[in-house]
């Protein structure tokens, strides 16, 4: 086991490669899907999967798109509303879901890692809770090992402890909570207000109920936002102790979403002060004892990420990081996106979309793609990038029987100018990403990229800092 990988802030450096590119959460990125899947490619994706084979376990996503408010700077795909009877046909609808795709896979293949996204999970009614739970167990194979990693997304203003004992009796074991800054200015102009109060009240009772992890999600960027009071939220954060912090930096894109409109521009963070803000982030947390586990993730040194990184085990997909590795994912909800095999697929993003697929029978698939040969070389070398920040040559190449320097002659070029600037080191046989790049790791992955190109993609797309 290696010592987990530093990371350094140089100023310039990251002024320099602040441009727009994905987050790799898969390769090809969403931007890649297309509609007009065959009927049975699901079947085929399925049947082919190397998981199939020996039935290894499944990790599973889904989506609760439900809020009763909106948060300005949300860019989830979500529904406000506080019509419970819309919950309760989405539910029955993605009941119906659970049973089409369960259809498909061999009871033996437990589910390993699952996760409540949204929206807003405990936006449900209790029943709904348990009852989405049974009928996943029925079709699926759920698991009370202590290795599983059963996970949601809370809202602190709508969990009591009432709550988070059912969670903690339907299996979950690790919670994360929306916080993003305590500061009551910053609330306020993204509509999202809650007190440190509320949130400590939460985070006591999932501690004393026993959940195994909880994670904190903090954003950089906001309007009314300064270094001073960043700093304060971060210092009442570091008090609290979270396993895991997600700090992400604030995208404004209000021509892609409506709820951002409401924000001023002219309230919002300069340049300057971003990096200021992300520079103070990585000070605070590294010094307090978290490990930079990449592209916005930290956790203490005891959790299973850290170790996960220092043993090679990390992995990225739409989950974001986590130690479950080339697992088959389930997906399940409106706008959800999955991948068996070489299929990438995403569920329709309409409510009504969705729904009306799942009353014909159908699968609610609406878009995905094919892996080719070419997609899983450069899928595996940007795994390296981001998760390990390296890349093995010769480990490749006999995976894929390829010469590395041939195949990859135009990025190694590339790469060689990312070199000048320190932020990544060639040498015979390996890339590895220097300190400063650990903080810029997109876009030494960029390098690898096949499909980027094109303002109108870069406009679709978050800036690296």
């Amino acid at each position: 086991m290696m010592d987990s990988p530093s990371v350094a802030f140089d100023r310039s450096i990251m002024h320099r490669y602040d441009r727009a590119g994905p987050r790799y959460t898969s390769y090809p990125s969403a931007l890649q899907f297309r509609p007009g899947l065959d009927a049975g490619a699901y079947a085929e994706a399925v049947e082919a999967s190397p998981g199939a084979l020996d039935a290894a376990p499944l990790s599973m996503y889904v989506h609760l798109p439900f809020c009763f408010s909106p948060c300005f700077y949300c860019g989830c795909n979500k529904v406000v509303t506080r019509h419970l009877n819309r919950v309760d046909s989405y539910v029955r609808h993605l009941l119906q879901e659970v049973s089409y795709r369960g259809a498909y896979f061999n009871r033996n293949r437990v589910v390993q890692q699952l996760h409540f996204g949204g929206g807003t999970p405990t936006f449900l009614p209790k029943k709904l809770l348990v009852e989405l739970m049974q009928r996943i167990d029925r079709h699926f194979q759920l698991t009370d090992s202590e290795t599983r990693d059963y996970s949601i997304e809370i809202d602190p203003r709508g969990a009591d402890r009432g709550v988070l004992q059912l969670l903690a009796a339907l299996g979950f074991n690790r919670i994360s909570l929306g916080v993003q800054d305590f500061d009551d200015d910053v609330q306020r102009a993204i509509n999202r207000v809650q007190p440190i109060e509320t949130v400590a009240k939460v985070y006591d009772a999932a501690r004393a109920i026993g959940f195994s992890s909880i994670n904190f999600d903090l954003i950089y960027g906001l309007p009314n936002q300064t270094p001073a009071t960043f700093a304060a939220t971060l210092d009442r954060v570091i008090d609290m102790r979270p396993d895991r912090l997600a700090v992400y930096g604030y995208a404004h894109m209000p021509g892609r979403f409506k709820a951002q409109r409401m924000i001023r521009e002219t309230d919002l963070p300069d340049p300057e002060t971003r990096l200021t803000l992300l520079q103070a982030t990585i000070d605070k947390l590294c010094a307090a004892g978290y490990v930079y586990i990449g592209l916005d993730h930290f956790a203490l040194s005891t959790d299973s990420l850290v170790r996960a990184l220092d043993d090679g085990g990390l992995h990225r997909n739409f989950q974001g990081y986590t130690t479950h590795a080339n697992r088959d994912l389930v997906n399940l909800g409106m706008s959800a996106i999955g991948q068996v095999g070489s299929l990438y697929m995403q569920n329709h993003r309409s409510l009504n979309d969705y729904e009306k697929a799942i009353a014909l029978g159908e699968l609610p698939s609406a878009r995905g793609a094919w892996m080719s040969r070419d997609d899983f070389i450069r899928g595996d070398v940007i795994q390296g990038i981001m998760c390990r920040g390296a890349v093995d040559m010769t480990e490749i190449e006999d995976r894929y029987q390829i010469d590395f320097s041939r195949y990859f002659s135009k990025e190694l070029l590339r790469l060689r100018l990312l070199s000048a600037d320190g932020l990544v080191v060639l040498s015979a046989g390996h890339i590895k990403l220097t300190p400063v790049g650990r903080l810029l790791m997109r876009n030494v992955a960029m390098s690898f990229d096949a499909y980027l190109g094109g303002e109108a993609r870069s406009a679709q797309m978050s800036r690296a800092i």
